[in-house]
């Protein structure tokens, strides 16, 4: 999404108020990185105000998608954790977890408590595709399986693992954990923290074959060189590639010389080449210049079928369909096409993009009469939920200093609120009977899912129900 909307006629400032400010009282809604990295930052800027920073989150948990959007045998995650409990337990940020914004908290309230407010609330839903038959029972999105398999307390326990043949659509990290995950044995899978549910799930599961497809050639995939070798290091698992995806022309061959990322893919694509194969029990198959067409209906309602049309490069980075049009039986379709953001009550939101319209982090508001977008005061966001579901680590943190400099510097437009004490909010949410949890609660689940895991020699063992993630965290365990 562009960062000065069609229609945008620059920030229309109202006077400047003659007030001076010794504290802000800031909330962030969203508890995973782009809200804690926002806290961190605002806490470290030079300024010449006192800060005091209270984070929501609906889950009862920090930390986001770090915790429930990325595939459990993924080490490198518990760096990112680490680095984001060091600065919550600092102690100088509170966390209010099992708090539902537009539910048990309003903008309102919020006004009526703080300052301003950061929306940090990422992008948890699969993006859609448009595709026939895409709607056909066994065909799930990526997050959703993604949440399950992370034992998201909001979804079901249990998932329909049924298929051998499974197609993956998509050519990015998201497609090859899921790919991952479905393909790898449940024994190899013992030693991170999935849930007993998910591993019974898995353990049940018939598959033999996943198919990877996406439209363009090995060279133009959006995944990363070390997503792409764990693949590879998959016990019992045959890497299936097709000599006919690797007949490059001139713009292939220098995307290999030129990149250094895409020389490392080629690389690690063309070992799998020559590698034998046929006596694993499972196969993953990646398939390129592959764009599906229709999901096939069994006949029953179900999925039963992959068509997809064979391209070809066109020269210029991009692809042309060749009229060849194929047919693969399959059971169950996965589609890994990215994520999309969900709109929140009272604040605005661009449908097509699924952000929150912003200019640097600047929420903006568009006018129904004129369709000019001007500021919405004090009301700010940062990360997927402000710029889309793209980019890693060190894009939320340039975000979140984006964002930050706007709120520093918007200070003559800070709301007014009418309750700023910090007893105020947490009287709020008792007269509610809200059960929300804070960072203590936190530790306390911590350490029961550590020692969870300590009981089956693993290191975590994660809770999943939502009410006993509650009771633990707040110490009501029976």
């Amino acid at each position: 999404m562009p960062s000065r909307p069609i229609g945008w006629s620059g920030i229309d400032r109202p006077t400047r108020r003659d007030v001076t400010r010794n504290k802000l009282r800031l909330a962030i809604v969203g508890a995973g990185p782009a809200g804690i990295y926002a806290a961190d930052i605002l806490l470290k800027a030079e300024r010449n105000f006192d800060v005091s920073i209270d984070l929501f989150d609906h889950l009862p948990a920090p930390y986001g998608l770090v915790r429930y959007g990325v595939a459990p045998d993924h080490p490198r995650i518990k760096g990112i954790i680490t680095a984001l409990r060091e600065v919550l337990d600092r102690g100088d940020i509170r966390i209010f977890g099992n708090v539902r914004f537009g539910e048990d908290i309003t903008l309102d309230d919020l006004k009526h408590h703080y300052n301003a407010v950061i929306f940090a609330t990422g992008a948890v839903r699969d993006a859609s595709l448009n595709l026939p038959g895409i709607d056909l029972e066994g065909s799930y999105g990526a997050a959703d399986f993604v949440s399950w398999f992370d034992g998201h307390p909001d979804v079901p326990r249990t998932w329909p693992l049924e298929a051998r043949e499974v197609a993956v659509i998509g050519n990015g990290n998201v497609a090859l954990d899921v790919s991952r995950m479905l393909a790898k044995h449940v024994e190899d899978l013992m030693v991170t923290e999935i849930p007993a549910n998910v591993a019974a799930g898995l353990a049940a599961s018939p598959l033999t074959d996943v198919h990877v497809f996406g439209r363009r050639g090995p060279t133009s995939v959006k995944f990363t060189p070390l997503e792409l070798r764990e693949l590879g290091e998959l016990r019992d698992v045959d890497m299936i590639v097709y000599d006919e995806d690797f007949d490059y022309d001139d713009a292939a061959r220098a995307a290999v010389s030129g990149n250094k990322q895409v020389f490392v893919i080629d690389k690690v694509l063309n070992q799998w080449r020559q590698r034998e194969v046929g006596q694993a029990s499972r196969r993953l198959h990646l398939h390129f210049f592959a764009k599906p067409l229709e999901i096939v209906d069994d006949g029953t309602g179900k999925v039963g079928a992959i068509r997809w049309e064979r391209t070809k490069s066109d020269g210029a980075g991009g692809v042309v369909g060749t009229g060849e049009i194929r047919e693969l039986p399959i059971q169950a379709v996965y589609r890994a096409v990215g994520y999309f953001g969900s709109p929140l009550p009272g604040v605005p939101f661009d449908k097509k993009f699924g952000v929150i319209p912003n200019h640097e982090g600047q929420v903006l508001i568009r006018d129904k009469d004129t369709g000019e977008a001007r500021q919405m005061y004090g009301v700010y966001a940062t990360g997927w939920i402000k710029r889309g579901p793209v980019g890693l680590i060190g894009h939320t943190k340039s975000d979140a200093m984006e964002t930050i400099k706007h709120v520093i510097n918007d200070l003559g437009n800070w709301w007014h609120p009418e309750s700023p004490s910090e007893e105020s909010v947490i009287e709020m949410l008792d007269s509610r009977g809200i059960r929300w949890t804070d960072l203590d609660g936190w530790h306390r689940l911590d350490e029961h899912e550590l020692a969870l895991g300590a009981a089956e020699e693993r290191v975590r063992v994660k809770v999943v129900p939502r009410d006993e993630m509650v009771d633990v965290s707040r110490d009501e365990v029976a």
